[in-house]
């Protein structure tokens, strides 16, 4: 019988097993839907429209098992800033573009944009393509 989630749990019981459940940033904001977790068991999303799951979060405690969404690995830009005023110029391109970051230590990390990558090496800056998981979110639709 598959797991239903139509509510995130606010305070989980103890548990005695973690089941990760690997999504993408894009996966993250698809909450209504079925997913099979590494364990077998099926896993149906039926929350609300605008919730998006973040890396860590517990979808489900069932008979002692948590069903914990994690970052999948997927295509990313990561970007070498030559200083902070390299990196401020760079955030508000980023920024100007709608596009999430995550900065770990001196490295901004967006997902793989081909035309943001060949933009950032036209201004002189260091990046590179790498796989690995992101914890950040996918842009979402907006209008100004």
């Amino acid at each position: 019988m598959p797991v239903r989630v139509a509510a995130l749990p606010r305070d989980p019981a103890l548990y005695q097993r973690v089941v990760d459940i690997p999504l993408t940033a894009e996966e993250r904001r698809r909450v209504r839907r079925r997913l099979a977790a590494p364990d077998g068991e099926e896993v149906w999303l039926e929350l609300p429209t605008g919730t998006i799951l973040r890396p860590g979060q517990i979808l489900a405690v069932v008979e002692g098992t948590a069903y914990r969404v994690v970052a999948a690995e997927e295509d990313v830009l990561l970007v070498f800033p030559l200083s902070p005023g390299q990196g401020v110029g760079i955030g508000h391109l980023i920024g100007n573009l709608h596009r999430d970051v995550v900065v770990e230590g001196d490295v901004a990390i967006v997902l793989w944009d081909p035309v943001l990558a060949d933009r950032l090496r036209r201004l002189g800056v260091r990046v590179e393509r790498a796989r690995r998981p992101f914890g950040g979110d996918v842009p979402a639709p907006h209008g100004h």
